[in-house]
């Protein structure tokens, strides 16, 4: 029997609920250590006239204030565009931006030399609209298109044209564990970096830049993170930078970790989206042109928002096959934090942008067609669907293979009594009620790589010791998504044992060098594949040394024949020839045999072209569609999801336990992202929903009474390690059928308020959108009323 496909527990699950699994800040004090802090710019924009520190550094306790001129290496840092300064030089570009770094020996004294720092800045106008920036022509980035087809010459064409914008806003992480760093200097000037981070590759690199040292003087080591959803990919290169930086002067150790209310008004969130669309089509709805505009709020500087935009981009299609496209997207510069990888990295807003027009067509086909016979969004979404060739290829020209979106969406359809209950809602708004309800269903196609293709790789190293244990290592980072419990299973089956004598051990850059960042839901693909393979060395060396053992004939000398199973290996065609798992291992040894082996693996096929558009990003596509249904209150706008059903195809599930909990978890977050969870800042730059008294994430009595989640059974991709499917993001967009469901309601009361809903659907969107119910919506000018220019920049109190 084998631990892959079953409900495991996760790796961490005891020390977890027990408090005994330590974090950063749980990691024991050393006698030599420095507490870190930063001073932060309280000023959006404005040239940097002096940081005075004379004061600070003149307080007992204090034993370090260090500025941009203490830095000894390289000052700028980004991932793809070294644009960022890691303390500020002649200008400052957002609120909280560090310039200043203060070590001490205790928590006053840090706290009394922070407040101590005087900062003289001449503060400049800041540019805090995405709206603005595109006015004014504030771009981090040059356009970049997906085409396919004539669009223009197709929009002429067609018999129906419509315009339309959405406003997508941002979103905070919310990860459990804020950002945390301790540096504890090594023999002959090395450093050893404790930080929680999902690329501890990128933050060795950024580490060494900073201090102008060689990568092999840097290690980097994640033993587990409190959560990350893509807020700690990039952003932990700062603060783990920082402390560095004290440890480097000082030669001491020096640990830096954020307070909540400091890590929100720092870091940098999910990219706010603005998009305008043309979008002809025929009288079924089935689109024969599509011209979408997309620019999304990168912040102060580059970070990964040219990547964001990329995938955003490769997403606009969604489910559906566009034979005529022509999309452009671009990425604004404002002066907010830098805007960074969030779960889903640019694809929901995409998907957004889609299933919008998708309304807006459904809308519109309503309007012109006769009331005994309506266009219902399911007809349109249908209408469109990818199909068979020559419908089954993406507008960057990749094949969608193993389609399985026109049975799950029937299935779906039938399972969850779709046409009865939309019947029966639309009647029930036809009535004087406080309540309106909706009802929609949205399927997702999400692409699994990263986009950028050298990425797509990883090591992993598996050792073997003579009792029958394992030690595996790999550059994935365990943040609770149970990436580490996976990796257990597919090695322990991989020798035939039990997950229980498989130990995964702290993500290290000295044992995994080189590796990508645990994001783009590809970290199992690509570090079990690199496991299994490390794994599968091993055991063929211990199947040709059991031949060897059992001294057979030269016929049956095929390591093929040697099985690993129940904790022993076995011959296929001599069942009396067996020796137990452990007992072997401790033989081989005494054999000299090598029980440790390092895998490597590069994921075949991918390839895509920026310039033209074109290529094959992804490995496969993870599918599913949602219905989710919806009451809206008239009178407060509030919305309550009592129902949602859910059907996903994972291919093979390696944990099923772990995958549901993925599934529900992403989805729940989704629907905080979609309703409840509004970034709200100043009109000088300052965020406001700065804690989680202000920031409204879903509670337990948010996620819907009746959720039903069911795996769509398929055998998976032969290509991928056990023929599993990513999990990590997709279910994330399925939480769009929520903000569907809202705008069908509201498009029960007019259709001008279903197209002035922008996301997050809060409370006071809704009610926003239902007080223009009346009034048509005309050109780009009516988002002006919407929640972006009259909530989102509140006066500071």
């Amino acid at each position: 029997m084998t631990s892959t496909g079953s409900a495991q527990p996760h790796e961490s699950a005891i020390g977890h609920v027990t408090g005994r699994a330590p974090f950063i800040a749980d990691l024991p004090t050393r006698r030599d250590e420095l507490l870190v802090g930063l001073v932060t710019s309280t000023v959006a924009s404005g040239r940097l006239l002096a940081v005075h520190t004379e004061a600070a550094r003149a307080l007992p306790g204090v034993v370090a204030v260090l500025t941009a001129a203490d830095i000894p290496g390289a000052r700028h840092f980004g991932p793809l565009v070294a644009d960022e300064p890691f303390l500020a030089i002649d200008r400052v570009d957002y609120v909280g931006q560090p310039l200043a770094i203060v070590a001490a020996q205790s928590a006053q004294a840090l706290q009394q030399a922070l407040a101590l720092v005087q900062v003289m800045v001449a503060p400049e106008a800041p540019l805090l609209e995405l709206d603005d920036a595109m006015t004014r022509g504030a771009f981090l980035t040059a356009p970049r298109r997906i085409s396919r087809g004539d669009a223009a010459d197709a929009m002429a064409r067609a018999k129906h044209v419509r315009r339309g914008t959405l406003h997508v806003l941002g979103q905070e992480h919310v990860y459990l564990e804020p950002q945390s760093t301790l540096a504890i200097p090594g023999d002959h000037g090395q450093l050893d970096v404790h930080v929680s981070t999902q690329g501890p590759s990128e933050t060795q690199h950024v580490v060494a830049s900073m201090l102008g040292k060689g990568l092999h003087e840097v290690v980097c080591s994640v033993r587990r993170l409190g959560g990350g959803f893509g807020g700690k990919e990039t952003q932990a290169n700062l603060p783990a930078a920082c402390a560095a930086l004290v440890t480097h002067c000082t030669g001491r150790a020096a640990r830096l970790v954020y307070d909540r209310g400091d890590d929100f008004r720092r870091t940098g969130k999910r990219h706010p989206f603005f998009a305008r669309w043309t979008v002809g089509f025929d009288d079924d709805g089935r689109i024969e042109a599509l011209q979408v505009e997309l620019f999304a709020d990168g912040g102060a500087f580059t970070d990964l928002s040219p990547s964001v935009m990329d995938r955003a981009m490769l997403h606009v299609d969604n489910a559906y096959f566009l034979e005529h496209v022509d999309i452009i997207g671009r990425v604004c510069r404002t002066n907010h934090a830098p805007t960074t990888a969030f779960r889903g990295f640019g694809g929901p807003q995409g998907v957004a942008v889609i299933e919008r027009i998708l309304h807006d067509v459904a809308l519109a086909c309503r309007e012109q067609r006769p009331a005994a016979s309506p266009t219902s969004l399911w007809q349109v979404q249908h209408a469109n669907l990818y199909g068979a060739a020559p419908r089954d290829t993406t507008p960057y020209g990749q094949v969608v293979q193993g389609n399985h979106l026109p049975e799950l969406l029937r299935q779906l359809r039938h399972e969850s009594d779709f046409d009865a209950r939309l019947s029966a809602i639309e009647r029930e708004n036809r009535q004087p009620s406080r309540w309106l309800r909706g009802l929609a269903m949205t399927p997702v196609k999400f692409g699994i790589s990263f986009v950028a293709t050298f990425m797509n790789q990883a090591n992993a190293q598996v050792l073997v010791y003579p009792d029958g244990t394992v030690q595996v290592s790999t550059g994935g980072t365990e943040m609770g998504q149970g990436l580490h419990t996976k990796i257990r299973q597919l090695v322990a089956d991989v020798f035939g044992i039990a997950p229980v004598h498989v130990a995964m051990m702290t993500t290290s850059t000295e044992k995994n060098h080189n590796t990508s960042p645990t994001a783009a839901s590809a970290s199992t693909d690509l570090n079990g594949a690199a496991a299994v393979q490390a794994a599968e060395i091993i055991r063929g060396r211990l199947a040709r040394w059991a031949l060897q053992h059992w001294s057979l004939p030269h016929t049956d000398v095929d390591a093929a024949n040697v099985q690993f199973a129940h904790g022993a290996l076995r011959h296929a065609h001599h069942p009396a020839l067996s020796l137990g798992f452990a007992e072997a291992c401790s033989a081989a040894r005494f054999d000299r045999v090598d029980l440790g082996a390092r895998g490597f693996y590069a994921t075949p096929g991918l390839a895509f072209d920026h310039g033209t558009g074109r290529g094959t990003p992804f490995r496969y596509f993870t599918q599913g569609a949602a219905v989710a249904e919806v009451r809206v209150d008239r009178y407060t706008g509030m919305v309550d999801v009592p129902r949602v059903d859910l059907r996903i195809d994972i291919g093979r599930s390696i944990n099923p336990a772990i995958d549901r909990g993925q599934i529900i978890g992403g989805f729940v977050q989704g629907l905080g992202w979609v309703t409840t969870e509004c970034l709200v800042y100043d009109h000088e730059g300052a965020l406001l929903t700065d804690s989680l008294c202000t920031y409204k994430v879903p509670l337990a009595t948010d996620a819907p009474a009746h959720f039903r989640c069911v795996f769509h059974e398929t055998e998976g991709p032969t290509e991928t390690v056990a023929r599993s499917k990513a999990v990590g993001e997709p279910p994330l967009l399925h939480a769009l059928s929520v903000f569907g469901a809202i705008t069908h309601a509201l498009s029960c009361v007019s259709p001008h308020a279903a197209r002035r809903l922008c996301l997050p659907a809060t409370a006071e969107e809704v009610l926003r959108a239902l007080s223009w119910a009346d009034t048509p919506v005309e050109s780009d000018a009516w988002w002006m009323h919407s929640a972006r220019a009259v909530t989102a920049h509140a006066p500071r109190a």
